[in-house]
């Protein structure tokens, strides 16, 4: 498979192991329309890459990802057509993910907040640097959770936690996320690399086929719940794309003040 087109992602290969790196705007690696577009369609090309058996999926430098770069932010808050224009994508990052059959291991390096902990979630295995912060503050910005969070936190650390953390949009470190059950390992950012490599040639030391279709199988039920909540989901995030509070919030941020909410 030829992984050259992509602008916002990278890939390292070393043997049956492919690396892909977020490679997003600025030191979060916030996404803006471009990745979006690239997000919607990699998890397929992965599927049929001939030459990996094991996916690990990363962030540049020291964050993960932090979710919708701000100009991208600005763009659909400006012209609400451009936030219409990314639900196709939207169902297909998330259908994308739950539907390849390769282990996908989120080597967690960073920071991973909205969108980029809705990725990072949707993997099969995530190990995080313990200085890293996890969460999904949606609702700060004035929007609904719709890039996955409704569909994937309530499965991993239950309705109460999940509602309290994706209501209140709190982040949390590493750590306690992996005392919750949210996501599997924390440890010491020197030691990541050698987890991770540690889970990837356990997973490789296994017959291809038994890990890839148990994989498939314990996704069912996720495929599942992808297709009931996505579409209600997004529509939910658009439509909390035009409210007042949404463009005060977005407004708040860039200002670095506390925003000044309507209810409207």
């Amino acid at each position: 498979m030829d992984f050259t087109k992509y602008e916002t992602l990278k890939f390292t290969r070393n043997d049956r192991v492919l690396t892909v790196a977020l490679d997003g705007v600025g030191p979060v690696n916030g996404v803006n329309e471009q990745m979006h577009i690239e997000l919607g369609r990699v998890f397929h090309d992965l599927n049929n890459d001939l030459d990996s058996d094991v996916i690990v999926l990363t962030g540049r430098d020291r964050a993960f990802c932090a979710g919708a770069d701000m100009r991208f932010f600005d763009e659909m808050v400006e012209d609400p057509r451009k936030f219409r224009g990314i639900l196709p994508d939207a169902r297909r990052i998330i259908n994308g993910i739950l539907e390849l059959e390769k282990p996908l291991v989120c080597r967690m390096n960073g920071a991973a907040a909205g969108f980029g902990a809705s990725i990072a979630l949707l993997s099969d295995i995530i190990i995080a640097d313990e200085k890293a912060k996890i969460g999904d503050p949606h609702v700060k910005a004035g929007l609904v959770a719709g890039d996955g969070g409704a569909i994937i936190w309530p499965q991993l650390i239950g309705y109460a936690r999940a509602k309290e953390f994706l209501l209140t949009g709190r982040l949390m470190t590493a750590t306690e996320a992996v005392q919750m059950g949210l996501i599997n390992y924390a440890v010491p950012g020197d030691q990541l690399d050698a987890k991770v490599d540690e889970i990837v040639q356990e997973l490789l030391s296994s017959p291809r086929w038994a890990v890839r279709y148990t994989k498939t199988a314990i996704n069912i039920p996720l495929r599942d719940l992808a297709t009931k909540i996505t579409d209600a989901a997004v529509a939910y995030e658009m439509y909390t794309n035009l409210l007042d509070d949404r463009k005060e919030a977005v407004a708040a941020f860039k200002e670095k003040r506390k925003p000044d909410l309507t209810g409207e």
